[in-house]
């Protein structure tokens, strides 16, 4: 036992995870990341996520109580993610890091009523387009494209702000809670709908529309990789499909490449989409062998 103990704490054998608090710095935790997102969910839509006694009489109490935990939560993981940009082996400031860390989180908790006015608008949509749905508070509590929708433009927000690692994990939990995979960095317009859910992907560097409504299994990916001269991924690279406004995409799609589905344009479930879609365009497959295009 005690050989195995030495094994497993070598430093050597630890070559991919330089970053073990070495120097002291801090690394991101999954649970204070679960209550980050718990957080900005019970202030962006209070009393539906936490404490559900919030009303008009106490809503300022709790808001208050909500955005203090938050702040110091999101600094300390805001921190954590801003180590991963010095390269092991070079000296951190603890300090600085610290201060600039701080004014991330406060600049974020500053753009919470703003992601309140986009995910309403999400909500809103969900609500109109599904005639399941009998009430937005249903939407709220019930729709995993919310939750998924909800984590996502709190991870783009934390990657406009240029937060490294956390942006990932928020995503993450939202997969492993929803089965359904939004890359913090895509690019998502207002009033975005995701249909049942199950099995979305929307890759790094796709960008969204207005308006626009996926149902579950749809796949927004990249059709290939630029490599460099030892075969590896070239990073960077938009490789991922532009979706136009008033768009709707229907089950198991899948939409590669950095291709251009023009505005008010419909996707037929099942197909297999590698080339632009022109705006109107309506693309349905007749036969396994045959793909109709027409304009609506």
């Amino acid at each position: 036992m005690e050989q195995t103990v030495q094994r497993l704490s070598e430093q050597n054998s630890l070559i991919n995870m330089c970053h073990m608090r070495w120097r002291g710095e801090p690394l991101p935790s999954d649970d204070d990341v679960k209550r980050i997102i718990t957080l900005c969910r019970r202030l962006i839509f209070p009393g539906f996520f936490g404490d559900s006694e919030v009303s008009r009489y106490n809503i300022v109490y709790h808001v208050g109580l909500a955005c203090e935990e938050l702040q110091r939560l999101l600094t300390n993981q805001i921190m954590a993610g801003l180590c991963f940009r010095v390269s092991c082996g070079e000296e951190l400031d603890l300090y600085e890091i610290e201060r600039e860390a701080s004014r991330k989180a406060e600049e974020f908790i500053k753009s919470l009523p703003d992601l309140r006015v986009m995910l309403s608008a999400d909500v809103k949509a969900t609500f109109l387009g599904d005639p399941a749905a009998e009430s937005t508070e249903e939407v709220i509590f019930c729709y995993p494209g919310i939750k998924a929708t909800c984590n996502y433009r709190i991870a783009h927000k934390l990657v406009e702000l240029g937060v490294p690692v956390i942006p990932r994990m928020i995503s993450e939990q939202a997969h492993g809670e929803t089965g359904i995979d939004i890359h913090p960095g895509a690019v998502i317009g207002h009033s975005f709908t995701i249909d049942h859910g199950t099995g979305v992907v929307v890759g790094a560097t796709a960008i969204i529309g207005n308006n626009v409504k996926l149902y579950q299994g749809v796949t927004l990916g990249a059709r290939s990789f630029a490599t460099d001269e030892g075969g590896n991924p070239i990073k960077g690279i938009p490789r991922h499909p532009i979706i136009g406004d008033n768009v709707v995409i229907y089950s198991n799609a899948t939409v590669l490449g950095r291709i251009t589905i023009g505005k008010n344009a419909t996707i037929g479930g099942n197909l297999w989409v590698t080339e632009d879609v022109a705006e109107g365009e309506k693309l349905v497959q007749a036969r396994p062998d045959n793909i109709l295009r027409f304009k609506q």
